[in-house]
């Protein structure tokens, strides 16, 4: 019997792993985790639920026994970094990143959008801090008056001591800001697209040193956060954004390759299956495409594999289960592709609208909707929606998955979800 608990416990803790950043340990809204929660309401398989101060749209990070959040009490005009405890919710400690008076965002933005990232020693956290006069918004249609201001990044310890904090620089966008740090190595990356002279940077993780920046050419917003894998010996950091599909070395922001268009503003992150990259996006025209990784260059003619338009997703990022390409887009129509062919086997309504990004484990799905509707759909050729989860409250947020527990935070409380036990 010793043995059979060891060998158990043994699995399970193979099988747990941290979430530490936007989209989990990968990236891509992929776990490994097993035996997760298909089924919940409002009180049925919520381990706990607790009351976030504030408002923000920002997806909780895990690591071992924490979660961090971010957060914005606009009243008190504080942009925060939570930091709550695993097993119970309890709040371990809040710390005031920025004191300052909220930036114009657009109506489905909010001032604490960025997802935070953590390696197990720090926890990195970027905010806008508005200042100087109202400019005439750039790149709009409608002439309105709104908040320039710089970007602020900052790293904490687990315990939330300050360690150190850096001005990025300029940042003005009608829309407001939402840029989620990306880990790599020993560098901590910052996606800066916005209407003026946007950028890429990297910074030392200990120390906030700068070691490499460069200027994304066409000055354009977009809010996508980096993807990078090592392919075949070289390793890609890869994005859409500012009229571009563009793969960097992240070592050095060295160009591998880009493409024109496939349009000009990106909210959604990419996706990778070993293959092909997949971006869906945008604004003013919405494409799905395929790419392949070995282009050098401009490889607009070359490396697009498969495109479609019907179905693309602006604001939710696509997902990869298995053989298949998952997208929803902003309306909640949702479309299962041959991610290799890019042949459409369904597309069917799922409730709502969708803002928030999928996750998948074991062949499920997890789409949930603006208004708290957790559709769990099984990816393969059939639609087949398993269950559909209403908790009552609305959601901006992407859950993130950790330890056998799903996390998703509404608008107004972050909740903990996972099997009852017997």
């Amino acid at each position: 019997m010793r043995l059979i608990l060891l060998a158990t416990c043994l699995v399970l803790a193979v099988q747990a792993e941290n979430w530490p950043g936007w989209r989990g340990p990968r990236g891509d809204g992929t776990s490994s985790e097993s035996a997760l929660a298909i089924r919940w309401n409002d009180t049925e398989n919520i381990a706990w639920k607790t009351r976030v101060p504030g408002t923000g749209h920002s997806s909780p990070i895990i690591w071992n026994d924490q979660v961090f959040l971010t957060t914005a009490r606009e009243a008190e005009q504080e942009r925060i970094l939570l930091a709550l405890d695993r097993q119970s919710g309890a709040i371990q400690w809040q710390r005031t990143v920025l004191r300052c008076p909220p930036e114009t965002i657009h109506r489905l933005n909010s001032r604490a959008s960025g997802t935070p990232a953590t390696d197990g020693e720090r926890i990195y956290v970027a905010f806008l801090r508005p200042e100087g006069k109202l400019v005439i918004a750039p790149n709009v249609s409608n002439e309105r008056l709104i908040t320039p201001g710089r970007v602020i990044m900052a790293a904490y310890s687990l315990d939330g001591r300050e360690i150190w904090r850096k001005d990025l620089g300029p940042f003005v966008s009608a829309h407001g800001f939402n840029s989620c740090p990306v880990l790599f190595q020993e560098l901590v990356i910052l996606n800066g697209d916005h209407d003026g002279d946007s950028y890429l940077v990297a910074l030392d993780c200990k120390t906030g040193d700068e070691r490499w920046r460069v200027p994304r050419e066409h000055r354009t917003r977009s809010y996508v956060t980096p993807l990078i894998r090592t392919i075949a010996g070289r390793t890609q950091m890869v994005l859409s954004g500012s009229h571009r599909v563009t793969s960097y070395d992240p070592l050095t922001g060295q160009i591998h390759w880009k493409t024109d268009g496939p349009t000009e503003q990106f909210i959604a992150s990419m996706v990778f299956n070993g293959d092909l990259f997949f971006v869906t996006g945008g604004y003013p025209e919405r494409h799905i495409l395929a790419i392949q990784p070995d282009g050098h260059g401009n490889v607009t003619d070359s490396h697009i594999r498969w495109r479609t338009k019907r179905g693309a997703a602006y604001v939710p990022s696509p997902i990869l289960s298995g053989d298949y390409l998952l997208v929803v887009a902003d309306s909640g129509i949702a479309s299962c592709f041959d991610a290799a062919s890019g042949e459409r086997h369904w597309m069917e309504r799922l409730p709502g609208g969708h803002s928030a990004s999928p996750v998948t484990a074991e062949g499920r799905v997890y789409f949930t909707s603006d208004q708290g509707i957790t559709s769990v759909v099984e990816a393969g050729k059939e639609f087949n929606v398993l269950a559909q989860n209403e908790i009552g409250e609305r959601v901006s947020a992407s859950v993130a998955v950790s330890h056998g527990q799903i996390f998703l935070r509404s608008h107004r409380h972050l909740f903990c979800i996972a099997p009852t036990k017997p």
